[in-house]
């Protein structure tokens, strides 16, 4: 076999992405030295698997695969040990000095402490972390509160942009209180709204708050400070200085989706769109439901003065913190800079939610890096509107993998079992789907009015899948996540002097 000249070849290739991974911890270096100690490992293999993914490998897996080797796939948390592994069943005598240290039983040791950093500890080791959305009748439901814990919740989430801080208040009191009846641990997650990228009726139909359309019909979004006729359809966006960055051609999608348009012109703080796709049954947009401008590279504020006046809140009463809609590193940076002050500072889940922040995805984890221990989310919801459902699936698995490799605990959220929780019976797509969250460390549900038996169900589903997922075999084509990271990578150092 040694002489055998496709074995050769495969040597060669390995050999190679070994150089291809040193290269890239030399270049990136100035980043690795800012990090939190305890993350330095962590980003060393994240940046071998970006250097990874970025090459086409997908003939050197069919090879390895047919002589029975690892074909690299699962190798996510240690990939440099794991092609090490490989050569030396090849006979190539690597020093021990030169053996990395982040194999198999590092990385997961790794992640799991994270997600105990993050998450608590739960009963069950072979599914992941549970977390519950909790809405305004929580705050007066403490029987409800003490059933969740005991069906296996371990993380209560309260979401900032409801509500107010008395029955926020309320509900933390009430789950602290379960859990110290229960013994069972539950950790507080606490959202910042952002941006409020709501729907408000200013024209015809503001009293009844809603209005009907038509495809090929045209309408208009305003500025609140704008000009506008309000005998005519007028819609504006909660948060201010939207409209004014919109350019024709660019999508504006309403109420997640189902309504689409496409902005005509733009003047004076008032944007014509037409009606492009009407997805529902009722064609009708109404005041407070979601507005998604997926083309437009929108300038906001990192964090909203309302975010910054909750921090105070947060940083007492919460052990962890959702940052909604980031879309690059001054966005995390921000917020680390914010809870910097304060005494008790609640870990960083970042939400992932927006195109920007897929494409800048590997930057946002080294600069969550910087601290001892952070999160992601996987917010299904909106990243599906913005980046288009049918990409869906190919980003949130490159999220997974990527988030692996930095050994970052990950959220799977948005519409998990919903129609069971909303009817009583699951769809056959919705239980397929739920199978896949067993990747993640944490899944998140939405209240609903079958909320037990959607944990009961979950846990079963999450306890089958736990033990065949692993075994999935992927092929490795270039991530366009990975070459984008070491092309911006490039430009800064090429904008640093000499």
């Amino acid at each position: 076999m040694p002489n055998n000249p496709e074995i050769q070849q495969i040597k060669s290739a390995l050999e190679s992405l070994l150089d291809k991974m040193e290269e890239a911890i030399e270049n990136t270096k100035p980043l690795v030295k800012k990090l939190h100690p305890d993350q330095k490992i962590s980003a060393r293999n994240l940046i071998r698997y970006l250097a990874l993914r970025s090459q086409d490998i997908r003939s050197l897996q069919e090879m390895l695969h047919v002589y029975g080797l690892s074909s690299l796939a699962s190798s996510e948390s240690h990939i440099r040990h794991q092609i090490q592994a490989i050569l030396e069943r090849l006979n190539k005598k690597i020093p021990r000095a030169d053996i990395s240290a982040c194999d198999h039983k590092t990385g997961q040791k790794l992640l799991h402490q994270k997600s105990a950093k993050l998450f608590g500890q739960k009963k069950s080791k072979s599914i992941p972390h549970l977390m519950v959305t909790f809405d305004a009748e929580f705050s007066e439901d403490y029987a409800l509160i003490k059933r969740l814990l005991e069906s296996g919740m371990n993380v209560a989430r309260i979401n900032c942009a409801h509500d107010n801080k008395e029955i926020w208040e309320n509900m933390i009191l009430l789950t602290r209180k379960a859990t110290k009846e229960t013994g069972l641990p539950c950790q507080i997650y606490m959202d910042l709204a952002g941006p409020k990228m709501r729907v408000s009726i200013l024209g015809k139909g503001r009293l009844l708050e809603k209005i009907e359309v038509r495809e090929e019909q045209e309408i208009f979004l305003a500025e609140r400070n704008a000009t506008y006729d309000r005998t005519e359809i007028v819609l504006g966006c909660d948060e201010p200085n939207v409209i004014t960055q919109l350019l024709p051609g660019h999508r504006v999608l309403f109420d997640d989706g189902i309504i689409e348009s496409t902005v005509i012109a733009v003047e004076n703080g008032i944007a014509k769109i037409k009606i492009t796709r009407i997805s529902g049954k009722k064609p009708v947009i109404k005041a407070r439901k979601g507005i998604n401008f997926p083309d437009t590279k929108l300038t906001l504020p990192a964090l909203t003065e309302r975010d910054i006046s909750l921090i105070p809140f947060i940083c007492k009463n919460a052990d962890l913190v959702g940052y909604s809609f980031v879309r690059d590193v001054f966005c995390v940076k921000t917020l680390q800079d914010a809870l910097a002050g304060h005494k008790k500072k609640p870990h960083i889940i970042i939400k992932i939610e927006t195109p920007e922040a897929v494409k800048n995805f590997p930057s946002l984890l080294i600069q969550g890096m910087q601290d001892e221990v952070f999160g992601v989310m996987i917010a299904r919801g909106d990243l599906a509107v913005e980046i288009g459902f049918e990409r869906l699936s190919e980003i949130q698995e490159e999220i997974l993998w990527i988030s692996e490799a930095a050994h970052v605990p990950v959220i799977w959220a948005t519409q998990v079992m919903e129609t069971l929780n909303k009817s009583g019976i699951a769809t056959r797509a919705e239980v397929t789907d739920a199978s896949y969250a067993a990747m993640a460390e944490c899944v998140m549900l939405n209240k609903g009015d079958y909320i037990m038996e959607v944990m009961k169900s979950l846990r079963d589903i999450l306890e089958r899948s736990g033990r065949h997922h692993i075994k999935k075999r992927y092929t490795f084509r270039p991530m366009q996540i990975a070459k984008e990271f070491f092309d911006s990578v490039n430009r800064d150092e090429e904008k640093t002097p000499v």
